[in-house]
């Protein structure tokens, strides 16, 4: 009789550099890989459009890549803590392995199913393989968790130099006998009516293979260029590696180690630090995507909601050309230019006057990159109201980021030639009524401090 060890993949679609498939080989019993579609435990939050194109090409990749190696992928659906433990009995496996999440929810959902697993006698280990630095490894001398990333990027510089990746397995012994799957397309992650999926399709190939091909090239074609072109968005200089990290398809570990020794590799490595940053605040607040990071910020007066001017901003007709082509770029190919991602959010919260939870609830359904942590995270910086921010007076202005990062236009006519010319609102009027708004939350929090 076999005691197969199970290996629970999540967030880390991927052979290389995954510390839980590394531990099951070890173990030298046949390994079972699973992947649990749950959308049904408590305080999960459902994938929005675009992840879920991309969850499940990438699935296929893995799929596949698993059966090159001598092993299956298993698809369940159904709540993750359930689900496991009946598939520890059905295949009466010895050990179950995963690589760690650091959402509220998730974790939640780990820590049941391990404590029942355990009791029940079966071997359980977690493993650090999605942040180069666990959250509760970088706290400040008094031992709380940072809030402004200068100090943060600092003392994570400081620790011990992140580990080397670990190769992928030669090869994989799995079952002689088949295991009940679901079937991917049964699962329905693809839009269908209508297939709006078309430009996701003609902009990305999901899938480990395809990321490392993606590294290698931007190593050896961009990143000379990231420092000085990072910012322009027809210039086509960054990394492009943020959907294949949020899948797990990269590990942070081998971008790192890659990336490390180039000339100019600095500034990349640093926003691989921001990414860090918005996962270990996310650790320490749960509700990233809900709540103000900054109290005194319930206290701002938004306005009651203007559905045709949110509509207009969804679908790139505000009439400010940077901004319009920026939504558009979204809309047609899953991701859009961090800069540009700046500018549409400070336009839709500080010129519109709209919450930045409305932004950051359409950024999730239509980013293919869309995660628990940057994504919320990235918006209140935006917004004045997270770890870190910007200033709430520090306006983005459209124009003059359009005439700074694209100045002969070439962004704005790739994916706004045809779009209106009239603003929606008038730009330096609206951020006259954002700053008197941001006034009231001050005196708020200077009434409550008396």
């Amino acid at each position: 009789m076999t005691s197969p060890s199970l290996v629970w993949f999540r967030d880390d679609l991927r052979l290389a550099d995954n510390p839980a498939l590394r531990a099951a080989v070890e173990r030298d019993e046949p390994v079972v890989a699973v992947f649990v579609l749950d959308e049904e435990s408590p305080g999960l939050r459902p994938h929005g459009g675009a992840a879920r194109w991309w969850l499940h090409h990438s699935l296929a990749s893995l799929a596949e890549r698993l059966r090159e190696h001598g092993s299956t992928l298993v698809l369940r659906r159904g709540p993750a803590g359930r689900v496991i433990r009946e598939l520890v009995e059905e295949l009466s496996a010895g050990a179950v392995y995963w690589n760690r999440r650091y959402g509220g929810a998730e974790r939640e959902v780990d820590a049941g199913l391990k404590s029942a697993l355990r009791e029940s006698g079966v071997e359980v280990a977690s493993f650090a393989a999605s942040l180069l630095h666990e959250p509760w490894t970088v706290t400040t001398g008094s031992g709380t968790h940072y809030s402004v990333f200068t100090p943060f990027w600092r003392a994570c510089l400081a620790l011990p130099a992140p580990r080397a990746p670990l190769p992928s397995p030669r090869s994989l012994r799995g079952l002689r006998h088949p295991v009940a799957t679901d079937d991917l397309s049964a699962w329905g992650l693809l839009p269908t009516a209508p297939d709006w999926a078309g430009g996701l399709r003609d902009a990305w190939e999901p899938g480990e293979p395809a990321a490392r091909r993606r590294l290698r090239e931007f190593l050896d074609d961009d990143l000379a260029a990231y420092d000085r072109a990072r910012d322009e968005p027809a210039a086509g200089a960054t990394s492009l590696l943020s959907p294949r990290l949020r899948w797990g398809e990269l590990s942070p570990f081998t971008v790192w180690h890659e990336a490390a020794d180039a000339p100019g590799a600095g500034r990349f490595l640093s926003e691989l630090g921001w990414r860090e940053f918005a996962w270990h605040t996310l650790y320490h607040f749960p509700d990233l995507a809900t709540k103000n990071l900054r109290p005194e910020f319930d206290a701002f007066p938004w306005p009651g909601l203007d559905p045709e001017r949110l509509d207009a901003w969804q679908h790139g007709e505000t009439g400010v050309p940077l901004v319009d082509a920026g939504m558009r770029e979204l809309w047609h190919t899953g991701y859009m230019h961090n800069r540009v991602r700046m500018v549409v959010a400070s336009f839709l919260v500080k010129n519109l006057l709209i919450d930045w939870r409305l932004g950051e609830q359409w950024f999730w359904d239509t980013l293919v990159d869309a995660d628990e942590a940057n994504n919320p995270f990235n918006w209140q910086w935006v917004a004045g109201s997270g770890a870190d921010a910007a200033p709430y007076f520090r306006v983005f202005n459209p124009e003059l980021q359009a005439k700074k990062f694209d100045r002969d236009g070439a962004y704005v006519r790739r994916w706004a030639a045809d779009a209106p010319t009239t603003p929606i609102v008038d730009l330096a009027e609206s951020r006259k009524a954002a700053l008197s708004a941001y006034d009231e939350v001050k005196q708020a929090a200077t009434t409550a401090r008396r």
